[in-house]
């Protein structure tokens, strides 16, 4: 393509893809017009009516963590929502802040610049991957709106490979947030009976922790596009960082309705993934979430995924079961989940079925 713009007919995925430039670079070129190949099927994008306004998640103040009330406030609503924002967690909001801006500067460099960090395909555990709009499926063949970089789990060798933009003030958030990961944990393990969080546990529920960078460009009809489709974590929990854009939507309690997560300045979302819902028994619930996309301002998000060791079992906690609660699940091999988990998204939470008995 010579022109400097698209048509809706144009094969973009070259351009996004194959040639690394992504979503950003393609709004850079004076988008007008939403190529086709960006314009998601009805039943991926989010609609007005099916927004719930009337319902909120729970932002809990963990000023005084270890009162029995808070405690007792995230096992709730980790069994009801699967999903809540935290306030006065620890974390200084200038940590935050230079997060944000790091991931500004990183996006907004040319492609040409961004492009060092491209892989097509990656392993578990690798230091650094940008994914673009594609993110883990080279053939994807309706591109979602949004590039990401992943900051890999081993920060110790490989973090000379993330980018100077973002390197120090990741190395920075992941130092204060892998302790407040540690203690949302232990509160939750104490509502599934399990009192100690020794070291045994550590590689089951922190094993390994990973950190994405998600950019969100402004998008000229954000109605026909989504950010991100439908999906559940994987993870045992996910911290979530975001800017006050907004767009990040979890699914009900009433049939398919979605409720807005609204920004709270200096708040992290906390949301279950698949692996503690599995671990709990189904106690605790994983939750699906999308994003829809705004029309004049770029959107910020930056999720810390918690995962077990990829050769851990993962499986109903023993102490759950001495009441003789009957187990739901059989006990897996994580990297078998994980595997399972990636072939079959954006399935929702159907990858449950491969763990239950």
């Amino acid at each position: 393509m010579t022109s400097s713009k698209f048509e809706p007919n144009d094969d973009i995925l070259d351009f996004v893809i194959k040639k690394e430039n992504g979503i950003k670079s393609l709004v850079d070129r004076s988008l007008e017009i939403i190529p086709n190949q960006c314009i998601q099927p009805k039943e991926h994008r989010l609609h007005k009516s099916q927004i719930d306004n009337q319902e909120s998640i729970p932002t809990i103040d963990l000023t005084n963590f270890d009162d029995f009330n808070v405690e007792k406030s995230i096992q709730e609503a980790a069994s009801k929502w699967g999903f809540f924002q935290i306030i006065n967690h620890g974390i200084p909001i200038e940590v935050l802040d230079d997060l944000k801006d790091a991931a500004h500067k990183f996006f907004e460099f040319p492609a040409e610049e961004k492009v060092k960090y491209y892989k097509e395909s990656y392993s578990a555990g690798e230091s650094v991957l940008m994914f673009w709009s594609a993110i883990g499926d080279k053939n994807e063949k309706v591109l979602k709106w949004r590039d990401s970089i992943k900051h890999g789990s081993n920060p110790e060798n490989d973090s000379n490979l993330w980018p100077s933009q973002t390197r120090n003030q990741v190395l920075e958030y992941q130092k204060w947030a892998k302790p407040l990961v540690k203690k949302l944990l232990e509160v939750l393990l104490k509502g599934l009976n399990v009192n100690e969080f020794d070291e045994s546990l550590e590689p089951l529920l922190m094993g390994t922790v990973a950190i994405n960078i998600n950019y969100y460009p402004p998008c000229p009809n954000p109605s026909i596009t989504i950010g991100a489709r439908r999906y559940c974590d994987v993870s045992c929990i996910t911290l979530l960082f975001q800017d006050n854009t907004g767009g990040l939507y979890i699914r009900g309690t009433k049939g398919d309705n979605w409720i807005h997560v609204n920004p709270i300045k200096g708040a992290l979302a906390v949301n279950i993934g698949d692996s503690l819902q599995i671990m709990s028994n189904d106690r605790y619930k994983s939750i699906e979430h999308c994003v829809a996309v705004d029309s004049s301002r770029a959107r910020i998000s930056v999720p810390l995924f918690v995962n077990p060791c990829f050769d851990s079992v993962i499986g109903p906690f023993s102490q759950m079961q001495k009441d003789g609660e009957k187990p739901v699940y059989k006990h897996v091999l994580f990297s078998d989940y994980w595997d399972y988990f990636f072939r079959k998204r954006p399935s929702g939470k159907a990858s449950l079925d491969f763990a239950k008995i």
